[in-house]
């Protein structure tokens, strides 16, 4: 694989010969895998390459190669007189001989690197996790978020149980909420409460402590939902170049969003085997694992061939969505997603008028759909909401017909 990067015959020649030749060989094999431009992979080959130098001088075998040689490599650069070798863009370096000792790692020639990073749950919470995917099927991408919330109390108690009663609870509570928003604490507040159902039926707390956590107040239907009008939406969509790869992926993102009111998550899930080119279907998966299935409009699948034709990059990755930097693979979560809408915003001028720019494309078409004659239960259905209350909130901004039902003031004269 060096061809790839290097066209001199005799820099080619060096790597081969050199001590860690075939690792190096390895190393540019999984750059070019992964989709690293040239000047990018020769720069992390040339890291590599000079962190198995250092490491021949000071009697420092590959296969010992862990976080704090990597640390002893950053503090060598500072003072770097390797003969051939620089030490200018320090970072970049190191960030090459990371990637390096992760692929050591990957192909089995060191142990897990990078473990002294990792953060180690408490005993406890490895146990409740694996209570929640066994008992409830709960997704990773949950019990992340629960985490937070269930370590910080685990701190807050130091990790002694017998100091969890009722009024820690509550303070804890009133203590976090300080801190975050009323959406980050209601989150919090959930997860204590799964967390103490979890201690009871383990019979480490008593019976109704999960009776404890405060409610954190909020009434339904006490809020607007946040959306664009049409014109706006059609302007956000048309700001896409394209004339670019990533502007043909955005632009297929964006009309997911907007035409089938797909949530962000949902469009981070889609496998190419979830598209029925055939019978002109979409399968998502959304929340708890439900399966349904959406229209392929013409406007969609053309813009989602266009960018498979012309935008996707080579990759063994199944999803559709791919990010544009190496590594080339899926997005990691929902939050990319949110990322490449709000940058349209900017680029369309239109201002978001909510956090999560992804959901202000759900919650437009929504509205869109409501004000042309589409009943709350279709609405419903077409959103995937459970009940049908959830979808009463979008009344709220059905003005027309509101006008058509709503009484006089009694003070003022019709």
């Amino acid at each position: 694989m060096f061809p790839n990067y290097f066209e001199s015959k005799g820099r080619i020649h060096t790597l081969c010969n050199s001590s860690g030749g075939s690792l190096l060989e390895g190393f540019a094999h999984d750059l070019w895998q992964a989709g690293y431009a040239e000047i990018t992979g020769r720069r992390h080959i040339r890291a590599a390459e000079h962190l198995i130098y250092w490491a021949d001088q000071n009697g420092i075998r590959v296969d010992e190669f862990q976080e704090q040689v990597l640390s002893r490599f950053d503090n060598h650069l500072i003072q770097c007189q390797c003969s051939g070798y620089g030490h200018y863009g320090r970072m970049n370096l190191v960030s090459g001989a990371r990637l390096f000792m992760g692929y050591l790692h990957g192909a089995g020639i060191i142990d897990a690197f990078g473990a002294e990073q990792t953060v180690q749950n408490p005993v406890l919470l490895t146990s409740f996790c694996e209570w929640m995917r066994l008992r409830r099927g709960t997704k990773d991408s949950t019990l992340c978020t629960y985490s937070i919330s269930i370590r910080d109390l685990l701190k807050y108690i130091g990790d002694e149980l017998g100091r969890l009663d009722a009024k820690s609870l509550c303070q804890f509570v009133l203590d976090t909420s300080c801190k975050q928003g009323l959406a980050a604490t209601k989150n919090c507040t959930t997860a204590l409460r799964m967390f103490l159902r979890f201690l009871i039926a383990e019979g480490k707390c008593a019976v109704n402590l999960a009776d404890a956590v405060p409610v954190v107040a909020q009434w339904k239907l006490s809020s607007l939902p946040r959306y664009l009008q049409s014109e706006d939406v059609e302007r956000v969509i048309a700001s896409c170049d394209l004339g670019s790869p990533i502007g043909r992926r955005d632009r297929a993102i964006l009309l997911l969003l907007a035409r089938l009111g797909l949530r962000a998550g949902d469009i981070v899930q889609i496998q190419l085997g979830d598209i029925d080119w055939k019978g002109a279907w979409l399968s998502v998966t959304g929340k708890s694992r439900r399966q349904t299935k959406f229209p392929l409009t013409q406007e969609v699948g053309q813009a989602i061939i266009n960018y498979l034709q012309d935008g996707r990059p080579p990759t063994d990755a199944t999803a559709l969505f791919i990010g544009s930097r190496a590594p080339l693979q899926a997005f990691a979560n929902h939050c990319a997603i949110s990322v490449i809408v709000a940058k349209a915003m900017q680029r369309a001028d239109v201002h978001c008028p909510s956090g999560g720019a992804a959901h202000v494309l759900r919650h437009s078409v929504a509205t869109s759909m409501l004000r042309n004659g589409t009943s709350l239960q279709d609405i419903a259905v077409i959103l995937g909401h459970r009940s049908i209350t959830t979808t009463q909130i979008y009344a709220k901004v059905d003005r027309p017909t509101l006008q058509l039902i709503a009484q006089p003031w009694p003070e003022v004269q019709p």
